[in-house]
């Protein structure tokens, strides 16, 4: 049975795809069997013959080394770069959660930590029309814990202790949260990290600085934070 974990962000653009690409890079190099899933993909370019490719898939797999097929990483992918909701709605082909779900459970068949990334942060609507998914579903459907990403700098205050309430109020469960674009020794992303900590009750389990080619935490500690299905369930 694998075991598996969400990488959620305070909103787009705050490092998911990168820390992903770091944390499944420890996975494989400590010899764990890890894999990469990511729902829906939006903003990626065509091949030559027109298919599009899922360019965060194809960063995690270039970072990482895993030999993972691209095919097998995003179930929808979309060229326009808006909230995926948007971009069915424009290019048609919206997700369905059974498919996202086949697509994870396919996964979980051949892969011992699986890795999953959220798409913007917890709030993005992934399907709005005559059926409603938001991200927080495909969580809860997968049942997944949650690692929250967010940037170390001005305004993450804010936007983590927000973030982490409204996921509380959802009994999604969150395991740490990751600084990313650190800066070790600046006195306000310092501070950053002990605020976010004493008003949430979450630990900042890692800081990562710009460039980084290393997650800066131990293999044994982060795959411990992987979690089966039945486990949270129970």
């Amino acid at each position: 049975m694998s075991r598996n974990l969400f990488i959620a962000g305070t909103g787009t653009d705050v490092g998911k795809t990168f820390i992903t690409g770091l944390i499944v890079k420890k996975l494989a190099d400590s010899g764990r069997n890890a894999a990469y899933f990511k729902a829906a993909v939006s903003g990626n370019e065509r091949r030559p013959d027109g298919i599009l490719i899922p360019g965060d898939a194809l960063s995690v797999r270039n970072a990482s080394g895993i030999a993972q097929p691209l095919e097998k990483m995003c179930p929808y992918v979309y060229e326009n770069a808006f909230s995926p909701h948007l971009a069915a709605k424009i290019e048609g082909n919206p997700p369905e959660m059974a498919v996202i779900k086949s697509g994870f459970e396919a996964l979980t068949k051949h892969y011992d930590f699986i890795t999953v990334e959220g798409s913007g942060g917890i709030l993005c609507p992934i399907r709005y029309d005559s059926q409603k998914i938001m991200l927080e579903d495909i969580v809860k459907e997968l049942h997944l814990s949650c690692l929250l990403i967010a940037d170390a700098g001005l305004g993450t205050i804010n936007s983590v202790v927000l973030t982490c309430e409204y996921m509380k109020s959802r009994n999604i469960n969150i395991k740490g949260i990751i600084f990313n674009h650190f800066h070790h020794g600046d006195v306000m992303e310092e501070d950053n990290r002990h605020m976010c900590e004493e008003l949430t009750g979450i630990k900042v389990i890692a800081c990562v600085e710009d460039d980084a080619e290393d997650f800066p935490l131990d293999a044994d500690t982060l795959a411990s934070l992987y979690t089966s299905e039945s486990e949270e369930q129970s």
